[in-house]
């Protein structure tokens, strides 16, 4: 039988985690920096800043109920928001505890110099390096020793707060708004760090009994306290220091006590600082150090960061990492800097926590059935989202570009070393996925219903054979017809800019006569409207474009060209018409299509054109013939990726009015695997890739697959509803 951890944590044991995980450096420190950005009101600050906590909070806790043995921070945020986001997070998690680290040590150390005169910085280099040490040799039993600590000091703050209430004086608190709401914001996303730890319960989630009350309760009943308690203590220093001096000095809650608590109260306050000091600082190189260890395990960081030395039993390498970057933190980078640092990225992280639980919810995860779940949802998450990163923006240009490089960097490192070495994605990918389906079947829906009857253009030159102008009326009879439209059958004939428009339309050439002669009998083979005609002009691809605007039309029918030499170059007359013309085009290459059996449409990794699927089902459903959907799936891809695509599949076939045959082609190279599949099909319904600067250096994956094939291929350039750059960039990612 299998080991398991025995639930014995209560509501009170969780209660005390919560707030030891709290309770530490910060609140000697940062209260004298926030007073100079907001004034008294630095003390609302401390309360708004554990409100904005709460949201993350409560996320936390669901996730915590649903998935017991996950815990981590990082490891939530990966599973819900898929690796990306998961490097992000795991990125950003540990720089912000390295930064809280190194926040403790140069801001606590003049504390415990207090009484002696020594520089700061040496000795908070030496501190680090020797905590490093410790952390890189294991030292073991330390959990009694961290409850003693926080036991210290919440009785020295205890003892702050009731022996100083009585001493604060009104005129300190005047000017409370002073500094505006600005400033409130900017102090609040300061002081944000200070409740970073109230999440840390959920490491330890299956150790609590009944953890669907006592999770949740335990989360918010330490939030409740410390919240209480940091602004008491806060009203405490700004109500008995004179403002200039408590925001000038790095030991603030010194001359608070010094002058409620004379020196027995001082002497409390350093011992208080100086385990706060130590816990918080060890508590950063621990648990940051986790994190590349965390994200190496999962193949987003090197593997060597998981190695475990043979006699110290620790993880060396992810521990020197962390230390190194705290070392250099201490070094070069001002106090206030590393404050706002570390609580801006805890801010990025609380909100991917937020929206991790966003993910769950709305992704298809079976598994995910957490026993208890946050009130409001989602306006909870939402509002803690949008609140963090309201405060990042008051916090300074600093912290602003901090998170920028670092979400930036997280990114690359993910795209260049990650992306190939992982083969998982999480709950929010199919959650988009989903929403990008469903938005694709509805504009298909709207598109194959249109009931304005769709006027079709076709355009020919003096060049274009019998064979093939029957091809293009066909292809355009069909679509016109399944939407009660029409056809127009026009020949263009170019003329030198010497001769005269006028004598030049005059004078009938064999060309024009032969033209008339075999529309005529083709426009009464089929059942739709069909009138013809011949336009002369100096520029066809400029007269094709105009008259197709003159005429309003729905869909304009070309022969597909071969490109020349200068192509990459100049670009092509096809290419200029496609570009120019006001609707969508459809590029036909004929391949001798005598009957329509089977008609294969496919796409470029994303959902289906509508008017692609319009064109398929118009010409499947004209000849009595059926669809193939192909759609082309990555070796790696999930099995919920995989179930997601089919049932977008599945609801496209029911709006067609033709059997469909659904293709899932799993492959690494849908060139090769598209013409295999195609060349079985009497037609190929294609559309268009790559973009026209791409298009024309590297030459388009569509272009290729049509010159490949042997039966006939239209090529479907889409200008309705056709999705921009960005969406298109996230139908290929999520897709």
């Amino acid at each position: 039988m299998p080991k398991e951890l025995e639930r014995d944590l209560g509501l009170f044991a969780v209660v005390a985690i919560s707030i030891g995980a709290m309770i530490g450096s910060g609140i000697f420190i940062l209260p004298g920096l926030a007073l100079k950005t907001a004034g008294p009101a630095v003390i609302l600050a401390y309360l708004l800043a554990g409100v904005l906590v709460l949201p993350a909070a409560l996320s936390k806790a669901e996730m915590a109920t649903a998935m017991p043995e996950a815990g981590g921070t990082y490891i939530y945020i990966e599973r819900g928001m898929g690796p990306l986001l998961g490097t992000i997070a795991g990125v950003g998690t540990w720089f912000s505890l390295s930064f809280k680290g190194a926040l403790a040590l140069v801001g606590g150390v003049p504390y415990v110099l207090y009484l002696f005169d020594l520089p700061v910085k040496p000795v908070a280099l030496a501190l680090a390096a020797v905590l490093v040490l410790v952390n890189l040799f294991g030292a073991k039993q330390t959990g009694r020793l961290q409850i003693a600590i926080v036991a210290v000091m919440l009785a020295a703050m205890v003892w702050f707060v009731v022996g100083g209430l009585p001493s604060t004086d009104s005129t300190y608190y005047g000017g409370f708004f002073d500094e505006g709401s600005g400033g409130l914001l900017a102090a609040t996303g300061l002081v944000f760090v200070s409740y970073a730890g109230v999440t840390k319960i959920a490491s330890v989630a299956e150790e609590v009994e009944n953890p669907d009350r006592n999770i949740p309760l335990g989360i918010l009943g330490s939030l409740c306290f410390t919240t209480l308690l940091y602004v008491l203590i806060v009203v405490v220093m700004v109500g008995v220091t004179p403002p200039d001096l408590l925001s000038d000095s790095a030991v603030p809650m010194i001359h608070a006590a010094e002058a409620t608590l004379g020196r027995l109260g001082v002497i409390a306050i350093i011992i208080a600082a100086v385990l706060a000091l130590i816990s918080t600082a060890n508590a950063g190189i621990l648990s940051s150090s986790r994190y590349p260890f965390a994200m190496a395990r999962d193949k987003l960081a090197p593997p060597s960061l998981t190695e475990i030395h043979d006699e110290w039993g620790t993880p060396v390498r992810a521990i020197t990492l962390t230390g190194a970057v705290m070392l250099v933190l201490i070094a070069f980078v001002p106090i206030l800097q590393i404050a706002k640092l570390a609580s801006a990225f805890q801010i990025i992280v609380f909100a991917l926590v937020n929206g991790a639980v966003i993910a769950f919810r709305e992704g298809d995860v079976g598994e995910y059935d957490p026993s208890f779940e946050s009130p409001l949802y989602p306006w909870t998450q939402l509002v803690g989202i949008a609140g963090g990163f309201l405060l990042i923006g008051y916090m300074g240009t600093i912290p602003l570009v901090g998170a920028v490089v670092i979400t930036a960097a997280s990114v690359l490192w993910y795209v260049y070393y990650a992306r190939s070495r992982v083969q998982r994605e999480g709950a929010a990918t199919d959650v988009v996925r989903r929403s990008v389906g469903r938005k694709a079947v509805a504009q298909t829906k709207a598109t194959i219903e249109t009931v304005d009857g769709y006027e079709v253009l076709v355009a020919i030159t003096e060049e274009t054979s019998e064979g093939r102008e029957r091809t293009l009326l066909r292809i355009a009879a069909d679509v016109a017809r399944e939407n009660d439209g029409s056809v127009t059958v026009v020949q263009f004939d170019e003329v030198a800019d010497q001769v005269p428009l006028q004598q030049a339309s005059e004078t009938q050439s064999p060309a024009d006569v032969e033209f008339e002669e075999r529309t005529e009998p083709l426009t009464e083979a089929f059942d739709v409207p069909v009138t013809y005609g011949e336009i002369v002009s100096h520029d066809t691809k400029r007269a094709i474009a105009n008259f197709a605007a003159h005429e309003d039309a729905d869909f304009l029918l070309l022969e597909r060209s071969d490109d020349p030499l200068y192509a990459p170059i100049f670009g092509t007359t096809v290419e200029w018409i496609t570009r120019k013309a006001p609707c969508d085009v459809l590029l036909v290459e004929d391949r001798d299509l005598n009957r329509i059996d089977s008609v294969t449409v496919v796409t470029d990794r994303g959902p289906f054109d509508p008017q692609k699927i319009t064109v398929a089902n118009a010409l499947a459903t004209e000849a009595g013939g059926s669809i193939t959907l192909l759609y082309p799936l990555d070796d790696a891809a999930t099995e919920t990726q995989r179930e997601t695509i089919d049932e977008y599949l599945a609801e496209l076939e029911s709006l067609c009015s033709v059997p469909v045959n659904r293709s899932i082609v799993e492959t690494d190279d849908p060139e090769r695997d598209f013409v295999s599949v195609t060349n079985a099909g009497d037609i190929l319904v294609i559309g268009t890739d790559g973009g026209r600067i791409r298009g024309n250096l590297f030459g388009r994956p569509a272009d290729r697959i049509i010159d490949s094939v042997d039966c006939t291929a239209v090529q479907v350039n889409s200008k309705r509803g056709g999705s921009g750059p960005i969406r298109r960039l996230v139908e290929r990612m999520v897709f």
